[in-house]
């Protein structure tokens, strides 16, 4: 069974940044493609961005200009760089497969954006 673990998310004022982390086993980094996702109380799990194995990226329209996904096999870690965050980038964020597996969700990492 796969465990993604997720870290980073903290609290922060509008307009700061963050850089979550994601980590799972080798096998894991090195062979799918990955994404972070969020969701808030009551609403479904949103796909924000995927990284390949290769390294090729794709973020979505609604954070294009502010986040940013990489990987490191190296570490097996994952990263979403944020900035410019706003109050309504709060919610719970989590890594996965993509498409993501309903199994393997782990307990995500809570960004609260809130002056």
């Amino acid at each position: 069974q796969v465990t993604f673990v997720e870290s980073g998310g903290d609290l922060v004022q509008p307009g700061g940044s963050l850089r979550l982390s994601c980590t799972a086993s080798q096998m894991i980094f090195e062979s799918f493609t990955l994404g972070w996702y969020r969701a808030t109380p009551g609403a479904q799990h949103t796909l924000l961005a995927h990284v390949t194995p290769l390294g090729l990226t794709s973020h979505r329209e609604f954070v294009r200009d502010r986040f940013t996904i990489s990987r490191d096999n190296a570490k097996n870690t994952m990263y979403l760089q944020m900035r410019d965050l706003r109050p309504d980038d709060t919610a719970i964020y989590y890594c996965n497969y993509v498409p993501s597996r309903p199994e393997t969700w782990g307990r995500g990492t809570q960004v609260t954006v809130s002056s």
